[in-house]
């Protein structure tokens, strides 16, 4: 490399060297030291051509005695220090108050304002108090979710050693400096236990190894090494894959290395990845939902006082006086237990998931996307599949099985394992060794002395050992094998031969097999060193094809997702091939792409539209060849489909689609910076565990749901009574403070919903809110509620037609207090979900809760609390009468409920069959 020139002149802003362009840099930062604008955090950009050593070196004005120290200086001042971006946390007020941009809170809000300016004292307290309680549990979990870069600083430099000068005439001089001190253009030095302090591309390699698992998740270390003449393959490759860049929280593992810097601080594929853009998560699945019935409730109750204050003044000639009353109303249509019942239901599912199965989950509202989700997204190595590959077969030139095949690959693993001292055994060559173990009549590989190793590296891709045979004195056997490309470079063979073989690897390779090929050749003893030159004029031995081994769990996992109405989609950067084979041991069809084939790659995403890959999306099943950019438009183009998505990803590469999902699931093992994005933390790469945390979710889902669904009818059958009689009754039907304490008697057995157990039906498929479904359910059964209520108006009519004055009106008071809790509890046994009878029995909480209800409605009026209130004691004709309310609305709530469940239940079998026969197609 001492052979590149050095640029003559500094390249100012927007300004490149000769030959280069600005817009084909490899990443982000490059793109900044040319000029280029640089790519939207999170995405990384897609380089049309691959530069070489030579070319960045231009482009950045470089070279390899590295740059002078007053241009260091001037370019530390244009493009800023090479630290991570600051990440503020928003301070614990900003927050608090920023939770009141909720919809429903801040109507809440709204209405204990307008109460206390209507000195309705208790009312605005309660409703104040349900509004400080959601704020503060909002602003809870924002704030452990904001709790995120301290992993960030234990896995970047702090010196670095830099090649600078100190005048273009002076010789170069290697010294530490500060990482925050380095810029684009610096050359700098790397050695074994080195972080890599910035993005860079490298110059000159001996035996360097990248350990990038922070990055990409994977284990085993990476060579790396300079790019000194052009390979338009790379273009097509991931940044990850391209052998020449190093990337910012990766380390040495072994070797060292002279590498330029391209890219310093915010510029960098690490710092994009924790940019504040990429960690803002549009509205999840659970927001969708509750805003949604929010404004639906919103609309009620914005247009309820208006209603009340504009008919009283009408028909009654009342005035403001009812403005308590009409505040009173709307709050009776508000489910105030939201927030409570909503954090109890979840924070017990989670405190269950932790306790039982391991799985933390860290933000709260995902627990109920779990139960949603109906769309996963995952990756196929270590979650299908083991991370391990096995020997599917050897086989001769002719295709035919030959056990000497896979001995003598044994061989070359064995002694390149040995003697080049590898800082990690490769997976292939474990494998190999373990099926030639296994593997009966071959030659024991002892037998064998080594005598020397040609590692395996990225541009010869073949591996090399050096052995000497038994009885063959004066004789060294070559034993190569790798890429089936490369290998048969090496052979001694025509043309058509070598056709016939790369035509016969293809075939393989389409049916999802890893293969290597393995040659060798007898040279003359000599004592001197073996070099890749002596990789000539092989013979050809035969083909060692390898698969991935399924995960032992993961077939039965996917078919219990799939029972319960969960489609996973399958997003891996592996051969199309091995992808295909890999989910068809587990019975994981691919799916139809409309014309595209069975499985989908990167190319084809890269032409297709984000309205033509949602169609695409839905009905593939496996992607191939994907890049972390891929994985996140993939998942992107599913949610802006409707569907709820779930992303499993472990290493920094899976940043953008854990970002980008509804939730975000990683394993335990999974690098920090995945964990601390991730919603949701598995005690393990488990889709067993998945399951478990998706019924959990389904769990606590399940019983918000039934408490909004019941909640919501009686409160508007409630709203629409009041409507009624106060538009009949020369006085208030209900005074402010008997509606507030029927509103607490209401919220304290709402609690038992959180602790309710859901039917198995609620299990079977995801649990969605959707304000369409619950505006029918409530509108349906807050009418048949409000007959109940306007039936009562009968009978206290004809139980009370001797009263006269204050009296009937406390009485009339106490009447309906009575009915309306006696309702209630109806309702919350009757209405609760599940289709058989021992399910509805089940709800010991519930029935406990609706009881104590009952027994206040009946007893409270009875009490020196009714007189305090403005109730007083019932005649006995009315508990009478009311028994045969209350039992024909039992009757007429059970037919109703049973209508519905079967209207219900045939709409979601007819949306299964039409999913699929989807599928089928």
């Amino acid at each position: 490399m001492n052979s590149v020139p050095e640029g003559s002149a500094a390249a100012g802003p927007g300004r490149t060297a000769p030959g280069t362009s600005a817009s084909v840099t490899p990443f982000p930062a490059a793109s900044a030291t040319t000029g280029a604008q640089a790519p939207s955090p999170g995405t990384g950009p897609v380089s049309p051509q691959v530069k070489t050593s030579l070319q960045i070196l231009r482009s950045l004005d470089s070279g390899p005695r590295g740059l002078v120290e007053a241009r260091a200086e001037e370019r530390l001042v244009r493009f800023g220090e090479n630290v991570l971006p600051a990440w503020r946390p928003v301070p614990w007020p900003r927050r608090f108050i920023r939770s009141l941009r909720d919809p429903f809170t801040s109507v809440l809000l709204c209405l204990g304002l307008v109460s206390a300016a209507v000195s309705a004292w208790g009312t605005a307290c309660v409703i104040l108090a349900l509004v400080a309680v959601s704020c503060l549990l909002r602003s809870t979990e924002e704030h452990r979710a904001d709790r995120s870069t301290a992993a960030l600083k234990e896995l970047v430099a702090t010196t670095a050693t830099v090649v600078r000068r100190s005048s273009a005439d002076a010789p170069p001089r290697e010294r530490e400096v500060p990482v925050a001190d380095l810029v684009p253009g610096d050359v700098i030095r790397l050695g074994p236990g080195d972080l890599v302090p910035a993005d860079v591309q490298v110059l000159r390699a001996g035996g360097l190894t990248v350990h990038q698992s922070a990055l990409t998740g994977e284990s085993a270390p990476v060579a790396k090494h300079p790019l000194d003449a052009p390979d338009p393959a790379l273009a097509r490759a991931g940044p990850f894959a391209q052998p020449q860049l190093c990337f910012q929280g990766s380390s040495v593992t072994s070797g060292s290395g002279t590498a330029v810097i391209v890219a310093t601080g915010g510029r960098t594929r690490f710092a994009a990845a924790h940019d504040g853009r990429a960690r803002q998560r549009g509205a999840s699945a659970f927001d969708r939902s509750v805003q949604g019935i929010s404004w639906t409730l919103i609309r009620f109750m914005l247009l309820t006082p208006p209603l009340v204050l504009m008919a009283n003044a009408a028909l009654r000639g009342r005035g403001l006086e009812t403005l308590p009353f009409a505040v009173a109303v709307a709050v009776g249509l508000t489910p105030e237990m939201l927030p409570v019942i909503v954090t109890t239901a979840l924070a017990r599912g989670a405190a269950r998931l932790a306790r039982t199965s391991g799985v933390i989950v860290k933000r709260l509202p995902a627990l109920h996307d779990l139960g949603a989700v109906d769309v996963l997204c995952l990756d196929k190595t270590g979650t299908l599949t083991e991370d391990r590959p096995v020997v599917e077969e050897a086989t001769d030139g002719s295709d035919a099985p030959d056990p000497e095949v896979l001995r003598w690959a044994a061989l070359s693993a064995l002694w390149t394992l040995q003697l080049a001292e590898l800082p990690a055994p490769d997976a292939l060559d474990e494998a190999v060794l373990d099926a030639a173990e296994e593997a009966e009549g071959g030659e024991p590989a002892p037998a064998y002395e080594g005598v020397a190793a040609l590692p395996f590296d990225p541009v010869r891709r073949v591996a090399t050992a050096v052995v000497r045979r038994p009885g063959r004195f004066g004789v060294h056997t070559l034993v190569t094998k790798g890429a089936v490309e490369a290998v048969l470079e090496r052979c001694a063979m025509d043309g058509d031969e070598r056709e016939r073989l790369l035509a016969l690897a293809d075939r393989k390779a389409e049916s999802g097999l890893r293969l290597l090929a393995v040659a060798r050749a007898d040279r003359p003893a000599r004592a001197g060193a073996y070099t890749p030159a002596d990789e000539r004029g092989l013979t050809f031995v035969g083909l060692v094809a390898l698969r991935d081994v399924p995960a032992p769990s993961a077939a039965d996992a996917l078919g219990v997702l799939a029972r319960r109405g969960i489609a996973v989609k399958v997003l891996t950067g592996d051969h199309p091939g091995t992808a295909a084979r890999a989910c068809e041991e587990l019975g994981l069809r691919a799916g139809t792409a409309g014309g595209y084939g069975d499985v989908v790659t990167a190319e084809l995403v890269d032409t297709l539209s984000d309205a033509e890959l949602a169609k695409v999306a839905d009905r593939a099943t496996v992607f191939a060849r994907c890049t972390p950019e891929h994985k996140a438009r993939i998942v992107s183009a599913l949610r802006a489909a409707g569907h709820t998505t779930g992303f499993l990803g472990d290493g920094v590469n899976d940043l953008p689609a854990l970002h980008a999902a509804d939730v975000g699931i990683c394993p335990r093992n999974a690098v920090d910076v995945a964990r601390e994005a991730a919603d949701v933390v598995l005690a393990e790469k488990d889709l067993t565990a998945i399951d478990r945390a998706v019924l959990a979710g389904r769990h606590s889902s399940g019983n918000i749901a039934t408490y909004l669904r019941i909640t919501l009818s009686s409160n508007l059958g409630n709203v629409i009574a009041m409507l009624t009689a106060g538009l009949m009754l020369p006085f208030l039907p209900m005074l402010p403070a008997q509606v507030l304490v029927q509103n607490l008697c209401f919220d304290a057995a709402q609690l038992a919903f959180a602790f309710d157990r859901p039917a198995a039906a609620a299990l079977r498929r995801p649990t969605v809110l959707r304000s369409r479904d619950f505006l029918r359910f409530i509108t349906g059964f807050g009418l048949l509620n409000a007959a109940a209520d306007l039936a009562t108006f009968g009978v206290l009519a004809l139980a009370l037609h001797n009263a006269a004055g204050t009296d009937g009106e406390a009485a009339f008071h106490a009447g309906w207090f009575t009915e309306n809790l006696l309702t209630q509890a109806l309702v919350m046994v009757l209405l609760r979900t599940g289709r058989s009878a021992a399910e509805r029995r089940a709800g010991g909480p519930l029935r406990a809760a609706a009881a104590g209800l009952a027994v206040v409605g009946v007893l409270l009026p009875l009490t020196p609390l009714g007189p305090l209130l403005g109730m007083s004691a019932l005649p006995p004709l009315y508990y009478l009468l009311l028994g045969s309310v209350l039992g024909l609305y039992a009757v007429g709530l059970t037919a109703a409920r049973r209508r519905y469940e079967r209207r219900h239940g045939a709409g979601i079998e007819l949306e299964r069959g039409v999913r699929e026969a989807g599928a089928e197609r």
